[in-house]
């Protein structure tokens, strides 16, 4: 085969497989939640964001950022706090000595993914615990600027949840 008729089979065969994403998008796009939706016209949550895997975090913000949005579309305002302690603090700070080697390529994807949700609908506050920047070796000033500093995040939780808030542990 010449390179030209591989280059088409490629071609050929990367839009029928971006074809059947986009319809498999299109499907799952036609499921809503609004049976448990019914009545409401805002939620409260907050988020207690642990993982220390850069691509199981990065996950994370893209689903609640994700859910974020459905919630919108669905005509429901999303109040939604983020709370980031234990191996999380390393991945959203910008000391990459501290970051695991295999996590540093994501790194600069999660600090731009944070960046974007401070500013977005819905999000509230980004929140890092400083007793975890204690505990994971950190420092406060190290942290992205998108995340405030808090004392600790057990009691943010708390009082966001005696505020209403409820509580998810991604």
């Amino acid at each position: 085969m010449s390179k030209t008729t591989l280059r088409k089979a490629f071609v050929a065969a990367t839009l029928v497989a971006v074809g059947q994403c986009m319809t498999i998008g299109a499907q799952a796009a036609g499921y809503d939640d609004q049976q448990a939706l019914a009545g409401l016209k805002e939620v409260k949550v907050a988020f207690d964001i642990t993982a220390g895997d850069a691509k199981a975090l990065l996950g994370r913000l893209n689903v609640i950022d994700e859910t974020r949005q459905s919630l919108i579309r669905q005509g429901v305002t999303p109040h939604f706090i983020l709370t980031f302690r234990g191996p999380a603090t390393k991945l959203i700070q910008s000391d990459v000595s501290k970051i695991k080697p295999e996590d540093r390529a994501l790194a600069g994807q999660i600090t731009a993914k944070l960046k974007e949700m401070r500013s977005a609908k819905g999000v509230e506050d980004l929140e890092q615990c400083a007793v975890a920047v204690r505990e994971q070796g950190t420092k406060p000033e190290d942290v992205t600027p998108s995340v405030k500093v808090v004392g600790n995040a057990w009691i943010s939780l708390m009082a966001y949840q005696s505020r209403g808030y409820a509580y998810i542990a991604p």
